[in-house]
């Protein structure tokens, strides 16, 4: 295979049904995507299979627990597809809707369009569900897209793939404005991400190394985060069943996410009350914990063992693994510059009962998704009801956390007259 001559004739069908999409009725996009989940429960047994060819491969290859566990297609996985997909198409359709409309001293009306972003190329390793995802929020925003799944995902990324051009078609849309990669050869990302007379931005979701690599060679803008160092802090006025359960969900509802929490900050005035309990219950589920010197000793006089040094570093790694380092902070305005000095800007929550201090967490936190009372796994597209997610982004400029519908999409300025000219 000539990978630029395949990669090109991808990005030409590309651009070419992004202009159709860009013009479709809300109406065939919204049957195109329950046609697809109709397609998905009618394909249940024949996607499983394909999954279990590459979950077969992928052990062969000796891959871990974590990766397998990303790869499988359940009949959960499955009925989170088909619901994203619903949901998706319940969605209001924020394309062509006009905002911020007002007179000018001169007659005219200024206001902004949503439109499409156009072409957007989507990188990701081993999580089947992203395919359909990202197809249902590039359909129903009315743009194209050129998926790029991880090799180990291939036979069942190219079944979906297929149900997903079922769909297109039955709604009378083009099957190029969803069309996947069919080659597993590493050249087809790097040609992918500097295409940009066809592909207008690039959202990759994957491991650290994956995206670091894209920063350094995309020349096609992108949507990304590059880590989840996420914190939860428990203020010396929380309610202390809250902190335990919500801690307990940051850290250990699954190990291997981006919303997981990495480190713990307990202020110093409650924490001989909470630290010894929040401790074991972490190490009853094997969850190794990295402790500063202060943690330690609060610990330790509670007869609580089996602990790490923090060491620097821990304060700014993302395990993704049963690993939390613990600080003991003098209150909220220590806990805010932990956060800010050593996060990555994704999601950080604070468990108090203390309005003032709830605000100033929300306002002072530099993050993308800032919580109070409520645990950092929440930070997600579908829980927040965006239908599903393309990705998260920790960046300021475009789209900013979950990117669900409105981050696909643009604003243009559009101007009504009658007959006005420039004096």
């Amino acid at each position: 295979m000539n990978i630029d001559q395949y990669m090109t004739d991808l990005g030409r069908r590309a651009r070419a049904a992004s202009r159709a999409m860009a013009r479709a009725s809300t109406a065939a996009k919204n049957a195109a995507l329950l046609a697809v989940a109709e397609a998905i429960e009618r394909e249940r047994e024949a996607l499983k299979q394909a999954n279990a060819r590459d979950l077969a491969r992928a052990r062969e290859k000796g891959h871990d627990a974590a990766f397998i566990d990303r790869l499988t297609l359940s009949d959960k996985a499955l009925n989170t597809m088909i619901e994203g997909l619903r949901q998706v198409a319940a969605l209001a359709d924020p394309i062509g809707e006009i905002s911020g409309l007002k007179f000018r001293p001169s007659g005219i009306q200024v206001g902004q369009m949503r439109v499409p972003l156009g072409v957007i190329g989507i990188i990701y390793e081993s999580r089947p569900n992203v395919t359909i995802d990202a197809a249902a929020l590039c359909l129903k925003s009315g743009n194209a897209t050129i998926l790029r799944g991880g090799s180990e995902a291939l036979e069942c990324n190219t079944a979906l793939a297929k149900l997903i051009g079922v769909g297109l078609s039955a709604a009378g849309l083009p099957q190029d404005a969803v069309q996947v990669v069919e080659t597993a050869d590493r050249a087809a990302v790097g040609k992918l991400i500097t295409m940009t007379e066809f592909v207008d931005v690039i959202v990759p979701r994957g491991g650290k190394s994956l995206i670091a690599r894209l920063m350094e060679e995309s020349r096609v803008p992108m949507i990304k985060h590059l880590d989840g160092i996420c914190h939860v802090y428990v203020d010396d006025r929380a309610d202390l069943a809250k902190a335990a359960a919500i801690c307990d969900n940051a850290k250990t509802h699954r190990y291997g996410t981006c919303n997981t929490m990495e480190t713990l900050l307990v202020a110093r005035g409650i924490a001989q009350q909470a630290l010894p309990q929040l401790a074991q219950a972490f190490q009853a589920k094997d969850v190794e914990l990295r402790v500063d010197a202060e943690a330690r000793a609060v610990l330790e006089a509670a007869n609580v063992g089996s602990l790490v040094d923090a060491t620097e570093e821990d304060w700014s790694t993302e395990y993704l693994a049963p690993v939390l380092s613990i600080k003991i902070v003098g209150g909220l305005d220590e806990a805010i510059e932990h956060i800010n000095t050593y996060g990555s800007h994704h999601t950080d929550a604070i468990v108090t009962e203390d309005h003032d201090r709830a605000m100033r967490f929300l306002r002072e936190v530099d993050s993308a998704s800032v919580m109070v009372n409520a645990s950092t796994r929440f930070a997600d597209g579908f829980e927040f009801g965006l239908g599903a997610e393309i990705g998260i982004s920790n960046d300021k400029l475009h789209a900013r956390g979950p990117v669900g519908l409105e981050g696909l999409t643009s604003l243009k300025y559009v101007v009504l007259g009658r007959g006005e000219i420039r004096q």
